[in-house]
């Protein structure tokens, strides 16, 4: 069994940054496919990006499309993912989840898997604000 758990969330002005992690443990003999959704108050919750378990292939919805970059650390810390947000919005701010799918193996992570219902563990989330 896998357990996620995210940090770095916080509150920034519009135009700042911010980097959120996600920590897996458990069982992390292997790498899997990792995603970051976000939940706004009031809203469904989103893809915003996906990273292939190879670190390879990456997808974003177009919103966050060259503002945000999603990376891994799997050398020194296996299943370690990234969420670089920069050029934050008003519109960013959300509770940010990061989601894996660790009980299909042969799933890669090199297509696009963007519904809530693709992934099967999840962290508890972590707060962004962005003031204007």
């Amino acid at each position: 069994q896998v357990q996620l758990v995210e940090s770095g969330g916080g509150s920034v002005q519009a135009g700042g940054s911010l980097r959120l992690s996600c920590t897996a443990s458990g069982r992390t003999d292997r790498n899997y496919p990792m995603a970051w959704f976000r939940q706004a108050p009031g809203k469904e919750r989103e893809f915003v990006a996906q990273i292939s378990r190879g670190a390879s292939v990456t997808f974003y919805t177009d919103s966050v499309k060259g503002r945000f970059t999603i990376a891994r650390d799997s050398a020194s810390a296996k299943n370690t993912v990234y969420l670089q947000m920069a050029s934050l919005k008003p519109e960013d701010a959300a509770v940010y989840y990061c989601a894996a799918i660790t009980q299909r193996p042969t799933v890669t992570g090199t297509r696009k898997y963007t519904d809530i219902s693709d992934y099967d563990t999840w962290g508890q989330g972590t707060q962004v604000t962005v003031s204007s």
